[in-house]
């Protein structure tokens, strides 16, 4: 199956206004192109500084009938139909600004947001989009909930979701969905969020669906009610006609867009969750009952399993088994270079924790010039500074753009030289973060030749931001 070759951007700006489906406020939404690598970042107007908050799942701060995410403090509601706009017509990299502290929910679907993107028009760039293909599956079940949500292996991305609640006005729904950037835009992008009759005022009650009214969501008629629990409903959504249980199955009769336009909308909510992975997938989800909480928990595990698979891809061109970056791979990610550049290859890395590196030690090293030439034997200084390098691959790493941070180091502490290394020697750097605070790391390092250790020390460094980055 064909796959998109290269990441993709919009050609200029484009905004919708609206008010916020829980928050109830007025804001403005302004999708921006965005460069090579950038990206899905959020950026909040009306707070100071005007701060960018990434798409991240690590990010997310609340599941509450929908997904927010916060950075540093500041606060992003209900994200998900925006994400899904972007990531469903292929969007790599959108800086979205907004005024306010959600995006408007429009019409309760992503139809507008998609239709002013594509009025934006796509944009193909130069850097190569990376794909991660599953290959073990992966998954989440809530038993008593009857939540099922799993993710296979695949040739493309694809979702098979069903929803079964019981309400004979729902009943079992049931879709599919390949082809995911070509059917998006007409297929799932115009199907509108849902509630159901029942849960509309202990929504209310709990502080949520603010800015909800019948003309962005379908209330889905599941019990039968009086005069006064319609007075109620014409109050809270300012109803001035009559409330009337349709036939169809919807409050007033609202016509559906779909027959199962229920379960396509999970599937959009869905599909905007998994943007915070930040990467596409390759891999057929297939989802019975799913909803926000068992999205994003499906997105943790995926990093989890895949944590180490998806930063290789990132920064190794040719990624390997044996291997998570060659020199290539270490060149982008550090500012040193020749020659002092005293790391060759990571072995392995778990970011947050630990990570093992290769320095291989020759005759050519431009040190063994004049330290001790007839007896050549790497200085020590320069194993810490092996040490520091390794590090800060393992520091850079665990945070949120690297290419745009270095590490200082600023302390050292129980720096012991146990034997010699010399010409021919492999040098083996076992870092650990033991811990990461404030943007002050403490790194425990070891450096081995074969079993035997030669060196080791505690370093203490600070992450800065890079200097033209």
């Amino acid at each position: 199956m064909s796959l998109i070759k290269f990441q993709r951007t919009i050609g200029d700006k484009t905004s919708c206004v609206g008010i916020g489906l829980h928050t109830g406020v007025e804001s403005k939404i302004t999708f921006k192109p965005a460069p090579d690598n950038f990206g899905i970042r959020f950026k909040r107007m009306d707070v100071e500084g005007c701060p960018e908050i990434r798409a991240d799942i690590d990010h997310v701060v609340d599941i509450s009938r929908g997904t927010t995410i916060e950075e540093n403090g500041v606060r992003i509601h209900t994200v998900e139909h925006a994400l899904a706009a972007c990531v469903g017509l292929g969007l790599d990299n959108i800086l979205i600004e907004l005024t306010e502290k959600e995006p408007p929910v429009m019409d309760g679907s992503s139809k507008d947001f998609v239709e002013a993107l594509l009025k934006a028009g796509i944009v193909k760039q130069n850097s190569p989009r990376v794909y991660l293909h599953i290959d073990e599956a992966v998954g989440y079940t809530d038993a008593e909930r009857g939540v099922d949500i799993h993710i296979m292996p695949s040739d493309q991305f694809r979702i098979t979701y069903m929803i079964d609640y019981e309400f004979q006005t729902l009943g079992t729904q049931f879709t599919t969905l390949d082809q995911v950037e070509k059917k998006f835009a007409k297929e799932i992008a115009p199907a509108r969020t849902f509630c159901f009759l029942s849960e509309v005022e202990t929504l209310k009650e709990e502080g949520l669906i603010k800015g909800g009214n019948l003309d962005n969501a379908v209330v889905i008629v599941d019990k039968d009610i009086d005069q006064e629990e319609a007075d109620t409903l014409k109050s809270l959504f300012g109803i001035k006609k009559e409330i009337s249980l349709g036939a169809n199955g919807t409050l007033n009769g609202k016509e559906l867009r779909f027959e199962n336009e229920p379960v396509r909308h999970k599937a959009l909510d869905l599909i905007g969750d998994l943007a915070l992975l930040g990467m596409p997938i390759q891999g057929h989800i297939i989802a019975s009952k799913s909803g926000h909480a068992a999205n994003v928990e499906l997105v943790r595990r995926i990093k989890k399993v895949y944590e180490k698979k998806i930063l290789q891809q990132r920064y190794q061109k040719n990624p390997s088994k044996d291997f998570m970056f060659d020199i290539n791979a270490i060149l982008a990610l550090l500012p040193h270079r020749y020659p002092f550049v005293l790391v060759d290859r990571i072995i392995d890395i778990t970011p947050g924790e630990k990570l093992t590196a290769i320095k291989n030690v020759t005759i050519n090293e431009p040190f063994f010039n004049g330290h001790f030439p007839n007896q050549p034997v790497m200085p020590g200084v320069l194993v810490l500074e092996a040490m520091a390098q390794a590090g800060a691959l393992l520091c850079l790493n665990s945070i949120d753009d690297p290419m745009k941070k270095n590490m200082f180091f600023s302390a050292l502490s129980d720096s012991k030289f146990r034997h010699p290394i010399i010409p021919g020697d492999q040098l083996r750097l076992e870092m650990i973060l033991a811990k990461f605070r404030l943007g002050t790391a403490l790194l425990i390092g070891k450096a081995y030749v074969g079993d035997k250790l030669v060196a080791e020390a505690n370093l203490k460094a600070t992450v800065v931001d890079r200097a033209g980055a």
